[in-house]
């Protein structure tokens, strides 16, 4: 018998965890095979070689889960004698429509290393396995769940040692050290289990060393990884002692418990770009948090944040649509969050995942959310469709120019000067009659929000000014001349005879500005003063100041 294990992500450079963990606890089960697909190959194609299997064991999120249910479909017309079971988060809570569909016929709950393991054993005859929803008739029969998994089993496990080594550095790695999570925010799936359990230490450093020498990306999937300091500490310092050059490792970090000792060691011990940090912040408002069963102290998170920015890559996440956050509360946090200035800034919109405490729930606020993936909010009794709206127009331009990088220092003098707040939204809804927002050239991108300044804030010469610094210093090659001009050609050359630049070996762009920019970029402050900015191209990397 021909099984398979298999799933569909988002993108080529994406690993599933859950499948390589399946596959290595049975890879002796006669039969049993593995492969990963996307979920922008052609569904006919997945469909056909899926067809061969008399078992398809898919891995469901809410970014695959209608992708798949559409694949199975086509997998049941190639071959109607093909079972297809599924499992993951997206299946293991109000399972009941889906099981219902002609193509699936069977789905484990909750954790699947046990009734996986018991499916595949007993195939077809699989009325006894824990966990396992099928169908008997007209009617649905549930099997109680199994005995939460023990990881002890994982003593000796190392999921990536299938993979073509090869194709390793090329991909974003996945590894669990726990699983579980000791806080309780509502809207979150790992809220629902409070036991945090630990793999063994041997098999965590066997599969961090592998993925070091392997990969270059690796992301630990921990809720928050810093609950326990020495395990934290452990694990830091094995990587440190591992690392190869090209790695960049995140992880979840609760930024306002972190201990000091951990603090301290990254200060001491942590080389800069090596580490980052994904900080759910969600929102400023605690009025918000406590609604959702969350505690946090923003000053708290803030002050760890600004203590470790110089060693670490922040990633900061904001959710727009919590229950009690109005208009008003929204807009502080992210002009809050903003002016922390971390090189990357989410806007995420509240889902109302499957399982989760905030969906049964809706009724108290007036949600009304999306009923299919991702379960997106729509409105509340607290924001109105139009201002949702308006907020996703927000974080298009967030996404644009900031988290893309192609506006860094227009964006924090204005969060300095003026309302980051209202100048992305201005900028979000201007940017969408001009262009689409997934479908626009780097010269729109500069032209748009040179129209929306001219526009919006006319007098202000410093931000058009930056405009055209960000635009010059966005290329590995010298552009054409645009939104600033450079001095003139006569006094260039001068300018660069002076400075004994290399004219020869580079190009360059000279902006006559009308503050310090060195004062700028480091102090985020403006001093008035005329002062050439020298822009050098070497070709092959992003342009620097000279």
């Amino acid at each position: 018998m021909r099984i398979l294990l298999t799933t569909l992500n988002a993108k080529y450079i994406h690993t599933n965890l859950a499948i390589r963990l399946l596959y290595e606890l049975n890879c002796d089960h006669q039969g049993l095979e593995w492969k990963e697909f996307t979920i922008k190959e052609p569904k006919d194609d997945v469909a056909k070689e899926c067809s061969a299997f008399d078992v398809v064991a898919f891995s469901c999120y809410i970014w695959n889960i209608t992708q798949t249910l559409e694949v199975i479909k086509k997998i049941k017309q190639y071959n109607p004698n093909t079972k297809i079971l599924l499992g993951g988060p997206e299946v293991s809570y109000e399972y009941q429509n889906v099981i219902a569909l002609e193509e699936v016929d069977y789905i484990i709950i909750g954790e699947g290393e046990t009734p996986f393991k018991e499916f595949i054993s007993s195939f077809p005859k699989v009325e006894n396995v824990p966990g396992l929803v099928r169908k008997e008739g007209e009617k649905t029969v549930v099997n109680p769940q199994a005995p939460m998994f023990d990881l002890k089993n994982f003593q000796n496990s190392m999921p990536y040692r299938f993979d073509d080594v090869e194709s390793l550095a090329n991909k974003v790695l996945y590894i669990e050290t726990s699983r579980g999570c000791p806080y309780k925010c509502e809207f979150c799936l790992a809220s629902l289990d409070n036991k945090v359990r630990y793999l063994p230490n041997d098999s965590i450093k066997a599969t961090l060393l592998f993925m070091m020498q392997h990969g270059r990306v690796v992301k630990f999937l921990d809720r928050t990884f810093n609950i326990k300091k020495d395990f934290t500490i452990d694990i830091f310092k094995f990587i440190l002692e591992n690392h190869q050059p090209k790695n960049v490792f995140q992880f979840e970090i609760t930024a306002d418990i972190l201990h000091p000792d951990i603090i301290k060691f990254i200060h001491e011990n942590v080389p800069a770009g090596l580490f980052r940090f994904e900080i759910g912040i969600q929102t400023v408002n605690q009025k918000a948090n406590l609604q959702v069963s969350r505690k946090q102290s923003f000053e708290k998170t803030k002050s760890i944040i600004q203590q470790l920015e110089y060693k670490i890559e922040m990633h900061l996440d904001l959710i727009v649509g919590l229950a009690l956050d109005e208009w008003s509360d929204i807009k502080y946090s992210i002009e809050e969050v903003f002016k922390l200035f971390a090189p990357e800034m989410q806007l995420g919109f509240l889902k109302f995942l499957k399982g989760t405490p905030v969906r049964d729930k809706y009724k108290e606020h007036g949600f009304v959310f999306d009923p299919m993936p991702p379960y997106q909010i729509i409105e509340s009794n607290y924001l109105s469709k139009e201002q949702l709206a308006d907020i996703v127009k927000l974080e298009h331009a967030l996404e644009i120019y900031w988290n893309s990088k192609k506006a860094v220092n227009t964006l924090k003098y204005v969060a300095v000067n003026y309302s980051i707040f209202d100048f992305l939204l201005g900028l979000g809804i201007y940017f969408g009659t001009q262009k689409e927002y997934h479908k626009y050239s780097l010269t729109d991108v500069f032209d748009i929000i040179t129209q929306f300044v001219n526009d919006d804030y006319p007098n202000d010469q410093i931000l058009k000014q930056l405009i055209a610094v960000d635009y010059y210093l966005h290329f590995k090659v010298k552009p054409k001349q645009l939104f600033l001009d450079e001095v003139a050609h006569t006094e260039k050359f001068k300018l660069i005879e002076q400075r004994k630049l290399n004219h020869h070996k580079y190009r360059y762009v000279i902006l006559p500005l009308s503050f310090n920019y060195k004062t700028f970029s480091t102090e985020n402050t403006i001093k008035p003063e005329s002062h050439n900015l020298y822009i050098q191209y070497n070709g092959t990397t992003k342009a620097e100041i000279v």
